[in-house]
């Protein structure tokens, strides 16, 4: 699954347009690397997200295309 389609199912950013900028200005990166939207996301794979100042670091535990909002926290586990 794309890294914007990822963030938005996964619910760590609202709308997948914002993830996707966000993408391209340098604010996600995974692994450690800056990462582009079309990055595939693999279970085990560390993203990190900024916001302003703060840094939101996450573990990929599972991939899926479609989630309950209600079940989204289950997609990853903060670091």
């Amino acid at each position: 699954m794309r890294l914007d389609k990822y963030l938005k199912v996964a619910r760590l950013i609202k709308r997948r347009t914002v993830a996707n900028e966000a993408c391209d200005n340098g604010l996600v990166t995974v692994n450690d690397k800056p990462a582009r939207a079309s990055y595939d996301v693999k279970v085990g794979d560390r993203i990190s997200l900024r916001f302003g100042q703060r840094t939101l670091t996450v573990e990929v535990l599972a991939v899926e295309e479609t989630v309950r909002q209600s079940d989204a926290g289950t997609l990853y586990r903060e670091i």
